[in-house]
């Protein structure tokens, strides 16, 4: 191989980003960064698609995307085994490409940065369906996502309250007290027995578990309230029932997605509940904002895009060099 053909690591400059770097960017910069990403044209529909291949110990997946000056991909292993042995069940690394010359730029926390794009792209459908301003929420969870969801929903709509719903009262109790100690809130913690109730006196709920099994009764959803369902990309999986899919004005970051990995989704249109045709995407919610009232309530069912990961990744690039650009270099 001639010597200039080699591939020299030192003449890469490539900067590797770790957690606390992802979690350097402000919440509110993190939905802004969706949302510039729709106002730049970009089409969802046409977005890059999740890659899954079974592995001995459970999944390996790849999410790529690519958009004006950015290029990159996220890739993450699932191993359901790992919290037993004290490590994290997500583990990856997202691979950003920068300029002209698509240049590798840089390697990131890929756990990290999907902590912060799934609660910021509920909060960007929230935005959409013209929310601002949300008191309380209801959370399903006591996970990583619930506790992030809480957190940029803090930052993002002011929330003060909350009310944490786990299987495990204990672990409800823990996110509960977290929320209470490091962020001020009111927080309350409650078991599934108290599901029906508390989600029938909530504006906002939000789900963020992956349960295989409906958490609540959809009957007990009023009009006009809203409902995020981010647990779960698995075509098996649904925290929301078919009833309540059948009421619902139905928000998904795509149609394409919708349809092969959200498990509400499928489930309410291969049941006849919902037509496909009748789906809200973002896209088009960003192109006329909605007002989240009426007499249907809203749900919004998100599995997460390629196209998100990497609008947050550039801007967490460019927040940390604002000298670097995306010119060929």
């Amino acid at each position: 191989m001639p010597a200039n053909a080699a591939l020299h690591l030192a003449d890469l400059s490539l900067a590797v980003l770790g957690s606390e770097q992802v979690m350097e960017l402000p919440a509110s910069a993190a939905v802004k960064a969706l949302s510039d990403a729709l106002s730049s044209g970009l089409d969802p529909e046409l977005d890059g698609i999740r890659t899954r291949l079974e592995t001995p110990h459970g999944q390996l997946l790849q999410m790529p995307a690519a958009a004006e000056n950015y290029a990159g991909t996220k890739i993450l292993t699932l191993t359901p085994g790992n919290p037993s042995r004290g490590r994290p069940d997500i583990q990856g690394v997202y691979v950003l490409f920068a300029g002209d010359a698509q240049r590798p730029a840089a390697v990131i926390d890929g756990a990290a940065l999907t902590r912060l794009r799934t609660p910021a792209v509920s909060a960007l459908g929230l935005r959409l369906l013209g929310h601002r301003d949300i008191p309380q929420i209801l959370v399903f969870g006591a996970g990583v996502q619930a506790w992030e969801h809480i957190r940029l929903f803090h930052a993002v709509f002011g929330v003060r309250r909350v009310a944490v719903v786990a299987r495990r009262r204990a672990a409800a109790r823990s996110l509960a007290t977290r929320a209470g100690e490091e962020l001020g809130l009111q927080a309350t913690a409650h078991g599934l027995d108290e599901a029906d109730e508390l989600v029938s006196g909530a504006d906002i709920t939000v789900c963020c578990t992956a349960s295989p099994v409906p958490l609540f009764a959809g009957a007990s959803v009023r009009p006009g309230v809203t409902v995020v369902a981010t647990g779960s990309h698995e075509p098996g999986s649904r925290e929301l029932d078919r009833d309540l899919m059948a009421r619902a004005r139905i928000c998904v970051e795509s149609s394409r997605t919708a349809l092969t990995e959200a498990g509400e989704v499928i489930d309410a249109v291969a049941h006849g509940v919902t037509d496909a045709r009748s789906l809200l995407t973002l896209a088009q919610l960003h192109r006329d904002i909605q007002q989240a009232q009426g007499e249907q309530p809203t749900v919004f069912k998100t599995t997460g895009m390629p196209w998100q990961d990497l609008a947050i990744a550039a801007a967490i690039y460019r927040r940390r060099f604002p000298e670097t650009g995306t010119s060929a270099q």
